[in-house]
């Protein structure tokens, strides 16, 4: 008897993610934030599942799922908080924030708040370096960032309120997002396929190369005063 009897529940939605692909091993991907969906981590019980839905080995399976940072080996919160912490959001003030919410949280590095509301990783760069510091919930931007912010982000979300990205709509809760990942609509009020436009930051390379001046509120956000 296999260990993923929980699962099976998910054979409609995974026979439809597999039926994406020419060939069944290239559903491991999406399949993999399926369990994760569910789960809200990749379990040995979820490994042991898309290694049989798909014909590959439970080797093959830990292997990808072992490699990518977005596919977690223990439970993750309902708001999974990353920090960018690469070289230039570290300088704009990445590392400022990650140390404050460590303190203010009272966890380190990829773990979970008590309530099981957040947990808290410093992740590495998410191209995004136009509007640095930048932090991501549950993968979703949010822009120029600093530490009272990012303090009065987790502290809305563990207080239930609504909270919204800087390019789109109110975040949803880890399991939520992932459901979203795995390839199934994504039907949250102001959903934009992509993540939404950067915005002025995003040009003003270009614009300069143009021998214009860049302006715009991303150039002035409060967190870069």
């Amino acid at each position: 008897m296999s260990n993923y009897e929980h699962l099976m529940k998910l054979d409609g939605d995974a026979d439809k993610i597999v039926a994406r692909y020419p060939q069944s091993g290239s559903a491991l991907l999406p399949l993999l934030h399926l369990v994760q969906s569910e789960e809200g981590y990749v379990s040995p019980a979820g490994i042991e599942y898309c290694a049989d839905k798909l014909g590959l080995s439970t080797a093959e399976v830990s292997a990808v799922s072992t490699f990518y940072t977005m596919y977690k080996r223990r439970p993750v919160g309902d708001y999974h908080v990353g920090v960018c912490t690469n070289t230039l959001c570290a300088v704009m003030g990445g590392d400022a924030i990650f140390a404050t919410l460590k303190e203010h949280l009272g966890v380190g590095n990829d773990e979970t708040t008590e309530d099981g509301r957040v947990t808290l990783e410093h992740i590495e760069c998410n191209a995004a370096c136009d509007y640095a510091p930048v932090m991501t919930v549950n993968w979703e931007f949010l822009d120029d960032m600093n530490p009272d912010k990012a303090v009065r982000v987790v502290d809305e979300l563990r207080a239930g309120k609504e909270v919204h990205s800087s390019r789109g709509p109110a975040l949803c809760t880890f399991k939520q997002a992932e459901r979203i990942l795995a390839g199934f609509e994504d039907t949250r009020e102001g959903a934009v396929a992509g993540g939404g436009a950067g915005g002025h930051a995003t040009l003003a390379g270009l614009l300069v190369s143009q021998g214009r001046t860049p302006t715009g509120p991303a150039l002035t956000t409060e967190a870069s005063e």
